[in-house]
């Protein structure tokens, strides 16, 4: 019996794509670098902010020049990371449905903690139990910490978990943790992909999740 789904935030909880790329372009722009179309950007999330930048600037691009970008997409970013974002349709109408029938929800994201939590009580108020993001204190997907984190605080087996998100880290992190992994094709990844990463269960609409709920 499924007792808790655990989500990743960006691409499959909220379409975080035009405020992530107004923010790389406003980095790269004020290092004096080639600016970045939106699916470029859709192609280098995923994997942190720090890969992120380090996927925007040109090749051969030196080590502070990147930690310099970094720095001013994270400031950027944290002003401005709910302009244009929000949930996908059905979203809420999902995480309302699994939270009143006694699901618990939680979030693991690459995405640098604070702003994870922040957008967690933002968009989803009393819906998400917990909400984990990178740090320095845990290793980031696909490593299985965050996972681990989640299914300790959400008092949950493996057994009891579905894991959904929209890209081949996703993939990844879940088989690294030993759950289940449900795919989402309307996230930053398209259904070929998530197929060729091993991806077995895939939906095409939010409320398709509540038929693997049993």
């Amino acid at each position: 019996m499924i007792k808790a789904c655990i989500f990743d935030l960006d691409g499959t909880l909220l379409n975080t794509l035009e405020d992530l790329t107004d923010a790389v372009n406003f980095s790269l722009e004020k290092n004096n670098f080639p600016l970045r179309s939106i699916e470029e950007v859709r192609r280098f999330v995923g994997n942190g902010v720090a890969t992120l930048m380090d996927r925007a600037v040109p090749q051969g691009t030196s080590s502070d020049e990147i930690q310099a970008c970094l720095s001013d997409f994270k400031s950027y970013y944290s002003l401005h990371k709910q302009d244009k974002t929000c949930p996908y349709p059905g979203i809420s109408d999902l995480l309302s449905r699994l939270y009143e029938s006694g699901i618990k929800l939680a979030i693991v994201s690459n995405k640098f903690d604070r702003a994870v939590k922040e957008l967690a009580e933002f968009y989803f108020p009393g819906l998400i139990s917990v909400a984990i993001g990178e740090s320095d204190r845990i290793r980031k997907k696909p490593a299985a910490y965050t996972v681990y984190e989640a299914l300790s605080l959400l008092e949950a087996d493996k057994s009891e978990v579905i894991y959904v998100g929209d890209s081949e880290t996703d993939i990844e992190t879940a088989a690294n943790a030993g759950v289940r992994h449900i795919g989402v094709t309307w996230g930053f990844r398209d259904r070929d992909t998530l197929k060729r990463h091993g991806a077995s269960d895939l939906i095409d609409a939010p409320l398709e999740l509540m038929e693997y709920i049993s």
